[in-house]
């Protein structure tokens, strides 16, 4: 019986560099088997660059076709928010209005939220300075939980149908989902947003608790819980990539 041998693909680069107007942006590349065409995305949470090509296409092909969208690339890159890192001076929204973070190494709490008379809204963090980001990050992770679990236990109530769980992530693609076992995640940086757009993502998941699905029923079923549901998309949609700059 004669031996069959399997064609192995050369191993190729992970990422494509691609200059524009003296800017270079790397690209990465994944192959998908079943996808026909080309698809190019930028993230507008974490400006990545991402190509994904079908495995007949070479990476000569792929190069080509990443290096010709130069100027689409980096359009798509200067619209990505600015980053805001949990240092002193920093402003950052929680439940949607401006928080200075000042550094109080001497604070008994590790961080501590309150109104200052001449700067207004403040986190207060203690200890060293390179513990700040983290400190503040697992702060705000804290208050999404508590936020969270309390409107998940409301609208739970309404609907008379128990979540399994609830788990706090840093996702990128979604707000927030239910699992067919009952779970919902969430993002942490809900707490960033004003609390009626934190309110409608609880609806949203404990809705598909019952209407596992984006249904007519679904939908009425949601706008039952959340009166909001329309003022809190439209929130999203403009400012919802803002909340991913931070940290």
């Amino acid at each position: 019986m004669p031996l069959l041998f399997r064609r192995t693909r050369t191993a190729e680069p992970s990422a494509i560099d691609v200059d524009h107007a003296g800017q270079r942006f790397e690209v990465a590349l994944r192959r998908r088997p079943g996808l026909r065409r080309l698809t190019l995305r930028v993230s507008s949470a974490t400006g990545q660059v991402v190509l994904t090509v079908p495995e007949h296409v070479t990476f000569a092909s792929a190069r080509s076709f990443a290096e010709a969208h130069g100027g689409w690339i980096a359009a798509r890159i200067a619209r990505v928010p600015e980053r805001v890192g949990f240092v002193p001076g920093s402003a950052v929204p929680v439940r949607g209005i401006p928080h200075r973070i000042e550094h109080r190494p001497g604070m008994r709490a590790l961080v501590k939220a309150e109104v200052d008379a001449e700067l207004g809204p403040v986190l207060l963090v203690s200890g060293f300075s390179e513990a700040i980001p983290g400190r503040v990050r697992r702060y705000l992770t804290s208050e999404a939980g508590k936020d969270l679990r309390e409107a998940v236990a409301k609208h739970t109530g309404a609907l008379g149908i128990p979540a399994r769980r609830i788990a706090i992530r840093d996702t990128k693609s979604r707000w927030g989902s239910c699992s067919s076992t009952g779970t919902l995640s969430f993002s942490w940086r809900l707490i960033m947003a004003p609390p009626f757009v934190l309110d409608y993502l609880a609806a949203h998941e404990v809705a598909h608790l019952k209407e596992l699905n984006h249904s007519n029923r679904f939908w009425t079923l949601l706008k039952a819980l959340c009166p909001q549901t329309e003022e809190a998309e439209r929130w999203l949609k403009r400012h919802g990539a803002e909340l991913h700059r931070y940290g």
